[in-house]
């Protein structure tokens, strides 16, 4: 070989290895480009699945804290039933208490101050012993009705109006103020 063959060998390899160095300078640029875009991909997956584990997470705590909320309720709403049927069943027994005829007067004296020219007074038939003298006395007429309980039906003349007044039309009339206190003792 020549010295010039020689020379253009050395020539040309230097040439190749400057082309060679180019190219994995290139290559390292690439997959550095590549390995750079992955990792900012990467987490950008990441930020986007941890938001959403958040989000699902605080939806759970939402959806248990509105099945607490309402089991929480729904208890309170049956315990306040239960006062309720108990407030009506002790209602219920003071038909039994001896003190019973002289609630029923009062009440009949109630509703007969309500109505003024009254003409008859209405118990249930179980009651009709209890308001007999106070009826005569009073000047009306007693009747019995069945749908009359724990209390009396006072009619105006002509029996076209009257005023009710019976213990269990009380305590429906005062349950929404009772039901309020009765929570506010029980729950605060």
């Amino acid at each position: 070989m020549s010295k010039l063959e020689t020379i253009l060998q050395e020539e040309a390899l230097r040439e190749i290895n400057a082309i060679l160095a180019e190219g994995e300078e290139k290559a390292k640029a690439i997959v550095s480009q590549a390995e750079a875009k992955a990792e900012r991909i990467r987490a950008a997956a990441q930020r986007r699945l941890e938001a959403e584990r958040r989000a699902a997470l605080t939806r759970a705590k939402s959806g248990a804290e509105l099945r607490l909320t309402t089991a929480r309720m729904q208890a309170k709403g049956e315990v306040i039933a239960r006062v309720r049927e108990e407030a009506s069943r002790r209602l219920q027994a003071l038909k039994q208490d001896p003190g019973y005829p002289e609630v029923l007067v009062k009440l009949a004296e109630e509703a007969l101050r309500a109505v003024p020219g009254a003409e008859a007074v209405a118990v249930h038939p179980d009651d009709r012993g209890h308001l007999e003298a106070w009826a005569q006395s009073k000047g009306l007429s007693l009747k019995t009705e069945d749908a009359v309980e724990l209390g009396v039906r006072v009619y105006a003349a002509g029996g076209s109006t009257y005023v009710e007044n019976t213990l269990p039309g009380r305590l429906e009339r005062a349950w929404d103020g009772l039901a309020a206190e009765v929570a506010n003792l029980l729950w605060g």
